[in-house]
């Protein structure tokens, strides 16, 4: 009976131990939207933080996969944008409780837009915006128009004008309640359209007397057409956008216009031209010619053709023909002097020229029957002098002439019938540099045109 008694209050003891040590159960989870990017398509991260639960469920509102009993499940992907329900549920034998989550997710957001610039992008510009975005819930455009900052909060902007020349920047920035996402777009305005262009002469009209020929250097900004307009002159062509030339024949002032087109706008600018009669005389001033030592460096030979003096090293068989005369001086002390005629330098230890011409020279006039001194040569505007003086009949031949007399004047005629005057002004003497300073008048032909 006793053994019997113990086995009952035994049992009672066990049932009564086993309940008081019933386990309790806690739901908890951390949930965690991966890169926190709350726009769809999104992730979400469960980390359970439940204990006492033997048995799990897990419920995805809205997600993929729907459900899961795992402990700790994978990630759970959701494509559409809305407000979803997760819970878990956990249970042991004793107990059952359960945690929900409210997860909002946000619309996919994306941003984009076109500028487009009617006609071309020369200043003034209006440009047109258009807005490629979706899945915002709010819009805001801010541009600089000349230096000043302007905003839309439209979701297309109306048209922007722009007429400073630059870059100009375009920013939209879009919001779906959560994130903000901004876009920048560039767009250049080129400088407004203007107008200007510059005449130069040709080498052989830089008297600016006729005929009179000239380049029309266009140096307009942003036109896109262009005609060329001169009364009374003849251009080679009247709608070149870079240079063209023009022809006046007869002396005058004459207009020259230049209307320029860009789509935009229509604009013109004149110039006006005063063309000279032809005084048949090219007058050139200060000259340097150098004694045979410093033929090489300041040299000896003019061309009046080329308006320049050419040195030792410069004479070829393409100039050669061009050279008018040569200057001869022995040395510094400027003690034996002669213009000469190209064929006859290899006299005077130069080097011959090639295809050299012949040049009748008077270098001593005092002993010329030809009356003609300085103030002649002052006085000359045109050839009307030189045209009648009879200079290859009375070729000074062999005369030299020294630094005794100054200004001396010289004659010459070219062997196509040309003539000229020589005013040396100065004998310089610089050791081996030394150099007479010399003005010049010839006749642009033998014949006034």
């Amino acid at each position: 009976m006793k053994q019997i008694l113990l086995l009952v209050l035994t049992a009672l003891c066990l049932q009564n131990c086993y309940r008081e040590q019933a386990v309790s159960i806690t739901v908890d989870f951390v949930l965690t939207v991966e890169d926190s990017d709350y726009s769809v398509p999104s992730r979400i991260l469960l980390e359970n933080k439940s204990t006492g639960a033997d048995n799990y469920k897990w419920t995805f509102e809205g997600g993929t996969p729907a459900s899961s009993d795992r402990q700790h499940p994978d990630a759970v992907l959701y494509r559409n944008a809305g407000t979803y329900t997760v819970r878990l549920e956990a249970w042991n034998d004793d107990e059952r409780k359960s945690k929900e989550y409210i997860l909002q997710l946000d619309s996919a957001v994306y941003i984009d837009f076109e500028i487009e610039i009617p006609v071309n992008n020369i200043s003034p510009v209006q440009a047109l915006i258009s807005n490629k975005s979706s899945g915002g819930h709010t819009y805001h455009w801010t541009f600089v128009e000349d230096g000043e900052t302007t905003s839309s909060n439209l979701y297309n902007p109306p048209p922007v004008s722009f007429t400073e020349a630059g870059e100009h920047t375009v920013t939209l920035e879009i919001s779906n309640g959560r994130e903000t996402f901004v876009l920048s777009k560039n767009i250049v305005v080129l400088p407004a359209m203007s107008l200007d262009f510059d005449i130069i002469p040709s080498f052989d009209d830089e008297d600016m007397e006729a005929p009179f020929t000239a380049v029309l250097q266009n140096q307009s900004v942003n036109g896109l057409q262009y005609q060329w307009v001169s009364e009374n002159g003849y251009i080679s062509n009247d709608t070149a956008t870079v240079t063209t030339t023009v022809k006046y024949n007869l002396p005058g002032a004459y207009a020259i216009t230049l209307n320029a087109d860009n789509g935009k706008e229509i604009k013109s600018i004149s110039k006006t031209i005063v063309v000279k009669p032809n005084s048949n005389l090219y007058i050139m001033k200060d000259v340097k010619l150098g004694i045979k030592p410093a033929h090489a460096s300041i040299g000896s030979f003019y061309s009046c053709a080329l308006r320049k003096v050419i040195t030792r090293d410069e004479v070829d068989a393409q100039n050669g023909q061009l050279i008018d005369f040569a200057f001869f001086g022995l040395d510094e002390t400027f003690r034996y002097c002669r213009i000469l005629s190209p064929d006859s330098v290899g006299n005077y230890a130069f080097y011959d020229i090639p295809d050299a011409r012949h040049t009748s020279v008077i270098n001593v006039l005092e002993n010329s029957p030809i009356v003609f001194d300085e103030t002649d040569f002052d006085s000359m505007e045109n050839d009307d002098i030189l045209a009648v003086l009879p200079v290859a009949e009375n070729d000074s031949g062999e005369e030299y002439f020294t630094a005794d007399i100054v200004p001396r004047i010289i004659l010459f005629e070219t062997d196509d019938g040309r003539k000229g005057a020589v005013k040396i002004k100065d004998f310089v003497s610089e050791n081996l540099e030394s150099y007479i300073l010399i003005d010049l008048k010839v006749q642009k032909n033998k014949i006034k045109l």
